[in-house]
């Protein structure tokens, strides 16, 4: 079965490859098959490997949309958005063609859970759209439960140059399984907040990120996610909830809690339709934060982690 293979509208597999001469074997065809036919086409992959398929395709580079993903994708929860609905919506009328490789050795284990959610959403995002959106997986060197998941959350498989069902295939239970509790360190003292008290709350959360170290450039972003954030927790969250601030792995992370609960799987990766409540704030969030991961629950309520890249002081 070949790469083009399909029997619904969104076509969404993944290719295993082992080194570069697969990669290319598996990408570039892909992407002269799509500006053959006329479809328009991008690729957005870490530096390296884009620039692998940039050289490969020669003057027909010009043709194709070129991110590098670890800009464009930093953070997982910006891609469908920002990257391939962004992509998908400014070519309506037809179908496009992608390869997006949101998972590269080097991801941390911190950002894994919010990539494998990622994959799986892709699948609900362009349910019934005309599309083709192809995840590459280095196969050599990534751990061995990226490929086992890459089977839940891809329904067709490509390795060795053929195309398989995946017998796995079950994002929604890839959402669930990676809908995990979020945790702030014992001793971070918790602040808790109301519509009386959001302003004074979001003073000292910004005071808080400049001590630790959050640039000045990106202080007006951390001070939109807290206020959008403790906004949300007021109107859709119960009335209040709880902030936390601390430093990990380079990051600065903010933390709030209250007891509402997401019911739509993809608030805050697409632009919200017509009347529709809610989203709106989220989307903001993931397009500013480094990295954006939620626990959503109907006993414990939503928890939201947000990080931000911290300038470390001698």
């Amino acid at each position: 079965m070949s790469a083009t293979t399909r029997t619904e509208p969104f076509d969404h597999p993944a290719l295993f490859y082992r080194g570069r001469e697969e990669y290319l074997a598996g990408t570039v065809p892909f992407v002269r098959e799509g500006l053959d036919a006329g479809e328009p086409v991008a690729v957005a992959v870490p530096g390296g490997n884009l620039a692998l398929i940039r050289d490969a395709l020669g003057e027909r580079a010009a043709q194709v949309r070129l991110l590098d993903m670890t800009q464009a994708g930093r953070n997982p929860g910006r891609i469908i958005p920002r990257v391939l609905r962004a992509f998908a919506d400014a070519h309506p009328g037809g179908r496009v063609r992608v390869i997006g490789e949101p998972i590269w050795v080097g991801r941390t284990p911190t950002e894994y859970p919010a990539c494998v959610q990622h994959e799986a959403l892709i699948n609900l995002a362009f349910q019934g759209r005309e599309a083709t959106i192809l995840c590459p997986y280095d196969e050599a060197r990534l751990p061995a439960v990226t490929l086992v998941d890459a089977y839940t959350t891809h329904p067709t498989v490509i390795r060795s140059g053929k195309q398989g069902i995946s017998a796995a295939y079950a994002p929604e239970a890839a959402v669930f399984r990676y809908n995990q509790p979020l945790m702030a360190p014992d001793v971070v003292p918790q602040v808790p907040y109301a519509r009386q008290s959001l302003s004074e709350v979001r003073h000292l959360a910004i005071l808080r990120a400049v001590e630790l170290g959050v640039p000045e450039s990106r202080l007006e972003d951390f001070a939109l996610v807290v206020a959008e954030l403790t906004t949300n927790s007021v109107v859709h969250g119960g009335g209040s909830g709880a902030l936390r601030i601390w430093t990990e792995d380079g990051h600065v992370v903010l933390e709030t809690r209250d007891a509402g609960v997401l019911t739509d799987p993809l608030a805050g990766r697409r632009p919200p339709v017509g009347s529709q409540r809610g989203g709106r704030g989220l989307l903001l969030v993931h397009a500013l934060a480094d990295l954006v991961r939620v626990h959503t629950d109907p006993v414990l309520g939503t928890t939201i982690h947000c990080y931000f890249q911290y300038v470390r002081r001698s």
